[in-house]
């Protein structure tokens, strides 16, 4: 007959056994290796943070699809300053949001436009042809 008898366990309730093998529970557990969309969202959501500390300490966004592969992710600073990234999928947008802790907005209108301070430069060239500023270059003759 087999000896079945059961290794007496410590005080503090662990057996013997349990006690013989500290080196393989002293290791911490491996961590996944993230994903390249993981990569690309903690990277913008670094860029992010960045972003609103050197404009007033806080920004809001927006997400908006621009084309095939591309989502824009407009910022605004809390001191008015506005800037753009541009993440590779909305999931990847969303995340970087995420961890960058920023408020997201459903449109890019209303109270969030308002924030918006262009300058000089926004109005040469993206008003500039409307409200008398430098006008396009005539097309070549053909």
């Amino acid at each position: 007959m087999a000896d079945t008898t059961q290794p007496e366990p410590t005080e503090s309730g662990e057996s013997a056994a349990q006690l013989s093998a500290p080196e393989a529970s002293s290791k911490p557990p491996k961590q996944p290796k993230p994903s390249k969309d993981e990569k690309r969202a903690e990277r913008l959501s670094r860029q992010i943070t960045a972003f609103a500390t050197g404009h007033g300490g806080g920004a809001e966004g927006q997400i908006a699809h621009i084309g095939r592969g591309s989502v824009r992710i407009a910022l605004v600073g809390a001191d008015g300053e506005w800037g753009v990234l541009v993440a590779p999928s909305q999931e990847s947008a969303r995340r970087a949001a995420e961890l960058a802790g920023l408020t997201l907005q459903d449109a890019f209108d209303g109270e969030l436009a308002a924030r918006v301070r262009t300058g000089p430069y926004e109005w040469a060239r993206m008003a500039g042809i409307q409200l008398g500023g430098p006008g396009n270059p005539p097309a070549p003759a053909s």
